[in-house]
């Protein structure tokens, strides 16, 4: 797994954990679907249980989807593993009881809830649940109870939870909100959340190419299966899926005769499965339903209905289309999933994001970073097509301008690097490595030496699998001596001068996006030109960095302001610069800070001689928000710093810069040929000038 997806989970986790320390009672948390959630709910709770032993956990969540298994069997699993001991789970489950009475046991913390026991009627509203709140907070009622704290956890807190709220107050301490659109108008508004732009940059889900033409058929989407279908599957022995969602339950049958099926039957190689609840006649009452449900594959003569979803989860599962209503906005993870197509008619609305979540998965999360370039744009691309969902209103698409003959991307060439690790290394041999080592005095239990392992660098578990071969023994005594191996990775990856190499070249990406988010400014002599509209207007990610591209702007235009942009008469005495938006872009050096990272300079600009520059902005202003480290941020500069100055000596030709704002005033730190110098912004102009 990344670096990057661990570090932006444990922000995540860490700023909650913060939070829940404060005088708030009730906090929201959210993460895009697909981000782990379910993981980042397991942490948190470790970390209040290992401090907090009077605290039980109340999970509620959805019924359908069995998505309450889910979450037990995840929780069940990380405390197994070692990841989080501190959980000890139960699933409240009907069919563990007896005939008259549901008895839940009180030597766990962490409570498993199917939201339908405790819905009107329900078995639960009938007394277990509260009889077991009573015993476990020590209520009036019971001399001998256990004196807990309860925290309530409502999973996808977007669906109403009537009844507990009714008993909210009389025995939940706290109340922690998770979803990945949790409701505003409930009073949902997150506490801490991790962004899609974020989870996208990170390579947690995929980034989505959207396609809004309302001329598009179901057959453009499944070519567009097709023509992936040999790849996904050769690259990253995956089957891809299409999802294909119908629009209305009253005319689903409809859809499907004559809309889909017609389109499928073109392909006869293609496997499908279509389970909608659709309506025997329009505008009946839900009592009046029944299930549209067929397949082509002959999982339908061997399993029943209730099991083809399990059965089309599989990485390698022969079904190539599903169709679906909303069945699947929550509780199914099908990372395959690649492609959405929804089905238009006049009551279509935006997509729902719960549903556009089900194809953002990462299928090859866990080894991502093992991937070939083509293989991880694979992994990190859905397509859909529909209608734009709320979250995505901001996101804006750029592409690159391009006059007559004039391609930006061969006239700015990037050269990039990374670290390598010791398997690279051409002294190191690990068996030799092993050999030369004492054996320890004494020994750690195996679930101690698997908690270390999962939590070191991904460089170190290959490292360990690979000398193993799948024999314990050769795990174990490589485990034994992991701090040695460790101390040999960590000092041969920090010093730059051995572990840093050339990457290749590169440019910016043809098309990206950005975010807007405010922070607004007029460009129009850079590289990029706004989609669909003639607008110059560009969104950065701070106001210091606004104020850096204006900044850049007026140097860039020294060689002519009134000449349009990449114009083939003047494209070679022109100050090229842009900003290196993250989604797409190979413009990337990687650093060390407990873990390999990747840092995506801001700027990138090419002088009428030929020199690159890289620009990092940073600001010291307006950051004493809460999650804001001042320590960390210090760590995160001072690591740049050192990567810059390896990088510049590297890479000739390149030379970086970090400008820092403190107030008013702008500090630049300048890296070429190795060295550092510190520069005002009269002295940075004057070197922009120069011709070297």
């Amino acid at each position: 797994m990344l670096q990057e997806v661990r570090d932006l989970q444990d922000r995540a986790v860490a700023e909650l954990y913060e939070k829940a320390h404060g005088t708030k009672t009730e906090l929201t948390f959210r993460a895009p679907t697909g981000s782990g959630k379910t993981r980042m709910m397991a942490d948190f709770m470790n970390r209040i249980l290992a401090e907090q032993t009077d605290v039980v956990f109340l999970v509620s969540t959805l019924s359908k989807g069995n998505l309450a298994q889910q979450n037990y069997d995840t929780f069940l699993a990380c405390s197994r593993s070692g990841d989080f001991p501190q959980l000890k789970p139960y699933l409240i489950n009907t069919e563990v009881s007896g005939e008259e009475e549901l008895f839940i046991p009180t030597d766990f913390n962490v409570y498993v809830l199917p939201r339908d026991l405790f819905k009107a009627g329900g078995i639960l509203t009938r007394g277990p649940l509260q009889g077991f709140l009573r015993i476990m907070t020590n209520g009036k009622d019971f001399c001998a109870g256990l004196g807990k704290r309860i925290f309530l956890i409502k999973d996808e807190c977007h669906q109403a939870t009537n009844n507990l709220d009714e008993i909210s107050k009389t025995y939940f301490v706290r109340t922690f909100n998770f979803s990945a659109t949790p409701k505003l108008s409930r009073g949902q508004r997150p506490d801490v959340q991790i962004s899609d732009e974020e989870a996208v940059e990170a390579k947690l889900i995929k980034r989505v190419e959207l396609i809004e033409d309302e001329d598009a058929t179901v057959d453009e989407a499944i070519d567009k299966l097709i023509e992936i279908k040999e790849k996904y599957n050769n690259l990253l022995q995956v089957n891809p899926c299409l999802i294909i969602q119908i629009s209305n339950r009253d005319k689903a049958e409809e859809e499907w005769r004559e809309k889909i099926k017609p389109a499928l039957d073109k392909h006869q190689a293609l496997k499908w499965m279509v389970i909608v609840n659709t309506f025997k006649t329009t505008g009946a009452t839900d009592k009046n339903k029944e299930l549209l449900c067929d397949t082509n594959d002959d999982v339908k003569k061997r399993l029943p209905v209730a099991r083809w979803k399990d059965y089309a989860k599989g990485a390698n599962s022969t079904i190539d289309v599903i169709v679906f209503k909303m069945v699947i906005s929550e509780g199914w993870d099908i990372p395959r999933a690649c492609m959405l197509y929804q089905v238009r008619d006049t009551q279509s609305q935006q997509l729902d994001e719960q549903v556009v979540g089900r194809v953002r998965r990462n299928p090859r999360l866990l080894d991502y970073e093992t991937l070939s370039a083509e293989a991880q744009g694979l992994a990190s691309t859905a397509w859909v097509w529909g209608l734009r969902p709320d979250s995505m209103q901001h996101v804006m698409p750029v592409s690159l301008w391009r006059k007559g003959h004039v391609d930006v991307r061969e006239l700015i060439r990037v050269k990039t690097t990374r670290l390598t690790g010791l398997t690279e290394r051409k002294d190191f041999d690990i068996e030799t490595f092993m050999k030369g080592q004492k054996k320890p005095v004494t020994n750690k239990d195996v679930f101690s030496l698997y908690r270390r392992l999962k939590q070191g660098d991904a460089e170190l578990q290959n490292l360990c699998y690979s000398y193993a071969g799948g024999d314990f023994c050769r795990w174990w005594e490589f485990m034994e001596q992991y701090d040695k191996v460790k101390h040999e990775y960590n000092s041969y990856v920090c010093d730059y001068s051995l572990s840093m190499v050339e990457d290749g070249e590169t440019s910016f990406p043809a098309k990206s996006i950005y975010v807007d988010e405010g922070n607004h400014d007029e460009i129009e002599d850079w590289v990029w030109c706004r989609e669909g509209t003639e607008s110059t207007q560009f969104a950065f990610d701070s106001d210091a960095e606004r104020e850096w591209a204006g900044i850049l702007s007026k140097m860039a235009t020294k060689a002519g302001a009134e000449v349009e942009p990449f114009d083939e008469d003047d494209a070679d005495d022109r100050y090229l610069w842009g900003k290196n938006y993250p989604y797409n872009s190979d413009i990337k050096y990687e650093y060390y800070h407990s873990g390999i990272h990747k840092s995506y300079p801001d700027f990138v600009m090419k002088d009428k001689h030929g020199r690159i520059h890289i620009f990092e902005v940073k600001s010291v202003n307006g950051n004493g928000g809460a999650g804001f480290d001042p320590d960390e941020y210090e760590d995160k500069v001072a690591n740049l710093k050192a990567c810059y100055k390896a990088a510049s000596e590297k890479l000739n030709n390149h030379l970086f810069y970090l400008p820092i704002k403190d107030g008013d005033k702008w500090q630049v730190y300048r890296y070429a040929k190795g060295e550092e110098s510190v520069l005002d912004l009269h002295q940075l102009k004057k070197s922009l000038a120069d011709e070297g």
